[in-house]
């Protein structure tokens, strides 16, 4: 049983007329009648009661017809939706990220895409940027943004967005104001991200080496938007993206570094082909949020 089968005997008994329905669907009457008597064939029973003057459907035609109905309704919407998922207008898109992301460009991203693209299900999977790595390998994600993403030929990264760093100081602290340079952290305590897991903490650390210091690090957390709380909490100085910085905090101050830019420039990953869907959200995120209403 095909799908034209299907339509065949919806249109004949939508008009109960073989001749209306074999117009209606531009063939000819006879291969018309020949389909419908290989369908009942192939259910082993009557569809239609035909005598010389009319053609009516039997008990069993009924209830073939409401099914038949739902399942041309049904196989529309699939076609549909396949049409959208291969335009890049519908499906699911499985996104990796740290959540500090999302103080970003992405999180308007995630809110103009949805508004663009409802039928788009987006999920947020947080998890550290290691962790990334092997989800995008294995298929359970479909995109990650990170900083400072591994070189790995199987992946594909573009520059999602640019961003440069700033130190988080606990408020009154004595470098608080001022011109700052990196050099100036040199006999500070710092509270880093997790050097065993992300490669941007571990270019921050090579950073200050080249100012001229190993940092001193007191505690490690995967968070960039953690170490905030734990340079309020008096455990050291921090080095974080400058959109995590904009995430307020009573007891901390922000300052920039002078010197040679720091960069904290965050990438989108995925694995080879893009799809179409991949490439709508990834082409919004980097044209920026959209403009106010």
């Amino acid at each position: 049983m095909e799908l034209r089968h299907l339509r065949y005997f919806v249109a004949v008994a939508k008009y109960l007329s073989f001749t209306a329905a074999a117009e209606s669907l531009g063939v000819a009457q006879p291969p018309l009648s020949q389909q419908i008597r290989d369908l009942e064939d192939e259910i082993g029973t009557a569809l239609f009661e035909r005598t010389t003057r009319r053609v009516t459907l039997t008990r069993a035609g009924h209830d073939f017809h409401v099914q038949a109905l739902d399942i041309l309704e049904r196989a529309g919407e699939a076609v549909e939706r396949a049409r959208a998922i291969g335009a890049g207008t519908a499906g699911i898109i499985n996104i990796g990220l740290t959540g500090s992301m999302l103080a970003g460009p992405l999180g308007p991203a995630l809110r103009d895409f949805a508004r663009t693209y409802p039928a788009v299900d987006l999920r947020i999977h947080e998890m550290s940027p290691d962790r990334q790595i092997a989800m995008l390998k294995s298929g359970q994600t479909d995109l990650s943004f990170l900083r400072c993403p591994p070189e790995d030929a199987d992946l594909i990264r573009v520059c999602a967005w640019t961003e440069t760093v700033r130190v988080v100081l606990p408020r009154g602290h004595r470098l608080a104001t001022g011109a700052l340079r990196l050099s100036d952290l040199r006999d500070e305590r710092f509270v880093f991200l997790r050097l065993s897991d992300s490669l941007f903490a571990n270019y921050l650390w090579d950073c200050c080496a080249e100012a001229g210091f190993v940092p001193s690090i007191t505690y490690q957390a995967v968070e960039a938007a953690s170490l905030t709380s734990l340079v309020a909490s008096g455990l050291g100085i921090a080095i974080i993206p400058e959109f995590v910085a904009r995430l307020a905090h009573a007891d901390v101050v922000y300052r920039p570094l002078e010197g040679p830019p720091i960069r904290a420039d965050v990438f989108a990953l995925w694995m080879a082909p893009k799809a179409p869907l991949i490439a709508n959200f990834v082409d919004l995120v980097r044209s920026g949020p959209a403009p106010a209403d």
